[in-house]
């Protein structure tokens, strides 16, 4: 699988990881994120995630910062993109399952970042559901 990655300055540490193990795995990574702690703007980085999966560049995404939430925000004005905020592997389990998520996002100061490697295995390794939740995930976009 080809897949985005980009993080602010509260996930290097965890995108290290994440990449590492993507890797491992065999899957193609392009990597938006900074790999320092210093002060960044996290939309610099998960615009670039977002074009990739709504253009097909890329299968899946993975964005991280502090809470989650602004990176997730960011991504999820693209169109074709579905960001899921995963604090657990079992919420990124149905993010997939029933919101066909394609990308994901992590909050660094909420989970270890062992956690955060479950998290994107899960996310991976989930297939999408359909049935009755394929209505709901077509009513998403404006």
């Amino acid at each position: 699988m080809k897949i985005s990655i980009g993080n602010d300055h509260a996930g290097p540490e965890y995108k290290k990881a994440i990449v590492e193990m993507l890797i491992e795995k065999g899957h193609e990574v392009t990597n938006y994120g900074t790999d320092t702690t210093d002060s960044v703007d996290y939309p610099d980085f998960a615009h670039p995630v977002a074009t990739d999966v709504s253009e097909g560049k890329a299968d899946y995404g993975i964005v991280i910062c502090g809470s989650g939430n602004g990176i997730a925000m960011t991504v999820n004005k693209h169109q074709k993109v579905r960001a899921g905020l995963c604090w657990t592997k079992e919420i990124a389990e149905l993010t997939r399952l029933h919101n066909n998520a394609n990308i994901v996002s992590i909050p660094a100061r909420f989970t270890s970042i062992q956690q955060a490697v479950e998290i994107v295995e899960t996310f991976l390794n989930t297939a999408f559901e359909g049935g009755r939740h394929q209505n709901r995930v077509d009513k998403i976009s404006c």
